[in-house]
């Protein structure tokens, strides 16, 4: 059975499904918003709905399965990525850093996500700066912000008015617990889940936080 949480919002509730690793399921209002979703772990996807709306954060396999992406989408669906998408899933829209669209009637603002400290090799980080996308959605009154492969980088302060973020929690690829705690301590979300775990113990960020009051983490089956 997969995980839910309900989320209240202004003009009705927000269900998001936890699917696996960095891969999410969001209805709200009539629309089914599907974030990197990827086979390997994760449901079966002939048991779930449509997605009227897709957001893939960057071309890594663990965030852009092509073939679930076909078995998902439906004539109209909205595909929204970063540039290095289209060859893998043609037929989507180019976000890059900083634009905001609107999309199905929400509001998709594309971030940055990129690694600061991890690198591949020298000088190589796994996610160059440019060119992966974390997304910010608005939902009614409700911002939920998914911030797909990245590191606390700076422009984190920037933003503003968080009720929800998901924010990556594995090395080499992303961020240590310290980092993530870094980050939510830099923008402060009401509500904040550790999301593409691998093998990190969660219970670390969980400690970490403890005292910082208005932030509430959850820990859900990300791994």
């Amino acid at each position: 059975m997969l995980q839910k949480d309900v989320i209240p919002t202004s003009k009705g509730n927000l269900e998001i499904t936890f699917l696996t690793h960095g891969s999410l399921v969001m209805t709200w209002g009539g629309l089914v918003i599907y974030v990197d979703p990827i086979a390997e772990g994760g449901p079966d996807y002939a048991k779930l709905p449509k997605a009227d709306v897709l957001l893939l954060t960057h071309d890594h396999y663990d965030h852009l399965d092509s073939q679930v992406v076909d078995k998902i989408k439906k004539p109209g669906t909205a595909i929204m990525y970063n540039m290095k998408c289209a060859s893998k899933c043609p037929g989507g829209a180019i976000m890059k850093n900083g634009e905001t669209r609107t999309v199905q009637g929400i509001t998709v603002e594309a971030v940055p996500a990129y690694n600061i400290k991890h690198m591949k090799a020298p000088g190589q980080p796994f996610h160059p700066k440019g060119e992966g996308n974390g997304y910010v959605v608005t939902f009614g009154d409700k911002r939920i912000y998914i911030a797909g492969d990245t590191e606390n980088i700076p422009e984190m302060k920037t933003i503003k008015a968080i009720d929800v973020a998901f924010l990556p929690m594995n090395l080499p690829y992303t961020m240590t617990p310290e980092m993530v705690a870094d980050a939510a301590r830099a923008f402060r979300p009401k509500i904040l889940y550790p999301y593409h775990m691998g093998e990190t113990d969660a219970s670390r960020l969980t400690a970490l936080l403890k005292d910082e009051k208005g932030i509430e983490v959850r820990i859900r089956d990300l791994r």
